[in-house]
């Protein structure tokens, strides 16, 4: 797969391995990179296409890291889906798709292509600009939060069953998702969570949400068995995970590694209810 114009890979055939990719869309985007699809795309250096794009992670012939961004979002998604189902797929953006070719890659990739260097960044000769670094994970703060509310939307079950006891469920609210490691900390009743300054301040900022509408992806939904839904929300410093019938987790900059359950109450459904109504949804 041939690089753009404006970077030359180096391999000698100009054959990219690719090894992942994801989407980067208004619905879908890789939360570490910001709380919006606009700030996601900012950390590529990108503009914020309404249909957004696709990002094929790779190396060349030399073992170098790059990064295509290709606008054709459709042909990345069918190759994620076929390879979540176990299929094989080879993804191959036609260049007249691919928007940029960046030099190394905004994610942590624990694989690579077989039969040629290690992975390293491109060196100055073939590319001036400062390749792309996956966010600093290794200590608490906003990508690491986002990362934390990213499991808890996926494994929402594990996550829920540690509070069951202190928040109990409303009628038709199970949910049937596999388990997941780690551990809710900071649990307790609902009148003392309710009182928590960082919980206020998330819910408050949220609900303006609902009279000015925030960047594109700040608040998302997703599907969740029953009727129900999994609303994500983010902001300056926190992040909500929540299911549209049941209570919500917040996830805060200042309170490292905590994992904080809202209960229900009188306004966490209403609120949460016209949060969906709001948010971005897949395709």
């Amino acid at each position: 797969m041939a690089g753009t114009d404006e970077v030359a890979v180096t391999a000698e055939d100009d054959a990219l391995y690719v090894l992942t990719a994801v989407l980067l869309t208004p619905a879908k985007f890789p939360s570490v990179l910001g709380d919006d699809y606009p700030e996601a795309c900012a950390a590529l250096g990108l503009a914020p296409l309404a249909d957004g794009y696709g990002l094929v992670l790779g190396q060349d012939g030399e073992g170098a890291r790059w990064t295509v961004v290709t606008d054709d979002v459709s042909l990345v998604a069918v190759a994620i889906a076929s390879w979540d189902c176990g299929m094989e797929y080879e993804l191959s953006p036609d260049e007249r798709t691919v928007v940029s070719a960046l030099p190394g890659w905004p994610l942590a990739v624990a694989v690579a292509a077989p039969g040629v260097p290690a992975p390293h960044d491109p060196g100055p000769d073939v590319d001036d600009r400062p390749p792309l670094t996956p966010p600093d994970t290794s200590v608490w703060g906003s990508a690491q939060r986002r990362l934390g509310a990213d499991e808890i939307a996926l494994q929402w079950t594990m996550w829920r069953d540690q509070v069951d006891a202190a928040f109990p469920r409303a009628s038709g609210s199970a949910s049937e998702e596999g388990g997941a490691q780690g551990s809710a900390q900071g649990g307790g009743e609902n009148g003392r969570k309710a009182g928590h300054s960082g919980i206020r301040r998330a819910l408050a900022e949220a609900r303006t949400y609902l009279d000015t509408p925030p960047p594109l992806g700040r608040v998302r939904s997703s599907f969740a068995p029953g009727d129900a839904r999994i609303l994500r929300a983010d902001g300056p410093g926190w992040s909500l995970v929540a299911r549209t019938d049941d209570i919500a987790f917040v996830l805060l900059d200042d309170e490292p590694g905590e994992v904080l359950p809202v209960g229900r109450g009188p306004e966490l459904p209403g609120l949460l209810e016209a949060l969906d109504k709001m948010a971005v949804r897949p395709n």
